[in-house]
Formats: structure tokens, C-alpha cells, sequence
């Protein structure tokens, strides 16, 4: 059954100067089932890096083990992180009203959504831009529009991915050179 998000904002096919890039490692793919265990959102003014959020989030059970090879996030790494409340409340504070960018970004956005409303009673407005959209239009030529795949057709390095901080990192990198190719 599809869960409703009665207050989710909109995607859009947008390029704007002022924004937040957002990206989050969960211990499996399914909202409501999984957690979230790192949060990251680097904001961006006139395309410039301005501020960073940062930080790994305590989960209710232990890390399995495909997902510690994927992120390098072990248990004992998480031992002593916030709980879920703590950093979504911060998370929700550090984007205020901006226009959040990601790659599959409705993932990462559905994730924040339902933990905000469950755990803060809050609902994530914040429209979005993804690049995996953006990618598609703008590279369809490309065997796979992954954020490694389309980083490395644009000489991005790639090392450090499926950490939140690089993964945003990237997709900054990504989002500037696919503005260039859309809106040339």
C-alpha cells in the first residue's frame, strides 16, 4: 500500500542558485521498515558552499553486514550517535524552506518525510530537484544514469561515495554540470 505524504513537496524541473543538496545511508530501502543512519545536507548560496550537516544517527538495530560494505558504517560507529528525534528536528531546522537537490532524491525525501512526521510531528514541504531526472534528460546516451556513473562521465571523482557528505559532495558536482548542459 502506497503511503501518502499528504504535505511533501513538489519536484521540480528547476535550477536554482540558492539551495541545500541532501543525501542519507539507510540500513535497507524501505521507509517505515528501515532507518536512516547518516544525514547530510550541504548548503549552497550562488552556488557556493556556505554551511554543512553532518552526522551519523544512532538506529534501533544493528547495521547488516551488506550495508557496512556498501557505506563503511559499523555498529560501533553509530554506538554513541543521536537518536532519529535529535537529528531530524536539527535536519529540519538546518534546510528551513530551501529547495532541497539529491540524486533519487524522492528516496531521501520520503525517508525525511515519514521519520520527521513520526518522530517530530512535522511535515518536509520542501520541494526538490533530482538530478537522476535531470541526468536522463540531459545524457540518455549514458548506460545507467547511477551518481557514480554520470560523476565519472564528467571527470567527478568518485572516491568516498555512499558516504552522505561525499554523496552530496558529488551530486553538487553533477547538479553544476548538468545545469551547464541544460541551460546552455
Amino acid at each position: 500500500m502506497k503511503r501518502v505524504r499528504k504535505f511533501k513537496g513538489k519536484s521540480l524541473f528547476e535550477f536554482p542558485s540558492n539551495y541545500t543538496v541532501i543525501d542519507i545511508e539507510t540500513n535497507g530501502l524501505y521507509s517505515g521498515v528501515n532507518e536512516i543512519i547518516e544525514v547530510s545536507a550541504l548548503k549552497y548560496r550562488g552556488e557556493v558552499l556556505c554551511e554543512r550537516f553532518s552526522t551519523l544517527v544512532k538506529p534501533t538495530g544493528p547495521i547488516t553486514p551488506f550495508i557496512t560494505s556498501l557505506t563503511g558504517i559499523t555498529d560501533d560507529m553509530v554506538e554513541d550517535a543521536p537518536d532519529i528525534n535529535r537529528v531530524m528536528r536539527e535536519f529540519y531546522e538546518f534546510v528551513g524552506n530551501d529547495i532541497l537537490i539529491g540524486h533519487n532524491v524522492n528516496f531521501d525525501v520520503d525517508f525525511l518525510y515519514d521519520n520527521l512526521w513520526i518522530h517530530n510531528g512535522l511535515a518536509l514541504e520542501n520541494s526538490f530537484v533530482d538530478t537522476l531526472r535531470l541526468a536522463r534528460k540531459a545524457l540518455p546516451y549514458l548506460s545507467n544514469h547511477k551518481q557514480t556513473t554520470v560523476a565519472t562521465h564528467f571527470g567527478i571523482p568518485t572516491d568516498g561515495a555512499h558516504r552522505a557528505a561525499r554523496d552530496c559532495e558529488i551530486c553538487n558536482a553533477c547538479y553544476l554540470e548538468l545545469k551547464k548542459l541544460l541551460c546552455a
